[in-house]
């Protein structure tokens, strides 16, 4: 009973989420009251639905690339020939956490222009630490029974990487992934005051018209986002576990 009552709470929001990016004007009535002078209650100068497809494609896009980076990194690190690269990578990754986001698209601008780039750009930088330092913990306390019984079966480097390694530290790298892709959702609607196309369009269109609904529904969708994003992780990470237990064993 305990697991199944959060089960259907979770299904309940995404039914909700759902319900308000396809049919917002359901929701009008609710909404009104937080307007002034008859201003619209839905955000209406775009698809509510086609800006959150947006949102969810840019930060899919950075983190994929910032899991890439980052988990290679880890496996160069973690090898013998790599340990010494380690100071090394862990300056670059921490180079999204030291310059704040808005610095990172101010300077990407002039470089790559309006739109999509630069913010793909500042989450790309901003996902790689946490990504890579769980990815660096999954691989630095691999048990050591199952990686020495791997070689004496005579698995090569990259057999072990590909069938030993990876799918032990993956729940951990997943828990990294999972912050990663929050952190993301959340810094992602700064991306609409260079022209790409977010949930913070409809966020900084209702704080310049003093349009209090507007705020609201771009920031709820985005937090309900968050929630749903964060529990699918999670479930992902709890089998990867039971995998990597039965592994190991």
């Amino acid at each position: 009973m305990k697991r199944s009552l959060p089960t259907r709470i979770r299904l309940a929001a995404l039914a909700l989420l759902v319900a308000f990016l396809t049919q917002p004007q359901w929701f009008e009535t609710m909404l009104q009251p937080l307007t002034e002078n008859d201003a619209p209650a839905i955000y209406d100068r775009d698809s509510l639905l086609s800006l959150t497809l947006s949102h969810l494609i840019t930060v899919a896009i950075a983190t994929a690339g910032a899991t890439v980076l980052a988990v290679a990194l880890a496996i160069l690190v973690t090898r013998p020939f790599g340990a010494e690269f380690l100071p090394l990578s862990r300056s670059l990754v921490n180079i999204g956490q030291t310059i704040p986001p808005v610095a990172v698209l101010a300077l990407a601008v002039p470089a790559v222009g309006f739109g999509e780039k630069p913010i793909l750009i500042a989450l790309f930088l901003y996902g790689l630490l946490p990504i890579f330092e769980n990815a660096l913990t999954g691989f630095s306390t691999l048990p050591a029974p199952v990686v020495e019984a791997a070689k004496g079966v005579g698995m090569t480097g990259w057999q072990r990487l590909a069938k030993v390694e990876l799918p032990l530290a993956l729940p951990v790298i997943l828990a990294g992934i999972r912050l990663s892709v929050v952190i993301s959702l959340a810094t992602a609607t700064i991306g609409s005051t260079v022209a790409a196309k977010t949930l913070g369009e409809v966020i900084i269109a209702g704080l310049l018209s003093n349009n209090l609904a507007f705020v609201l529904q771009g920031g709820l969708i985005v937090a309900a986002l968050a929630v749903l994003i964060h529990d699918a992780f999670g479930v992902l990470e709890r089998a990867a576990a039971r995998r990597t237990r039965r592994q190991a064993v």
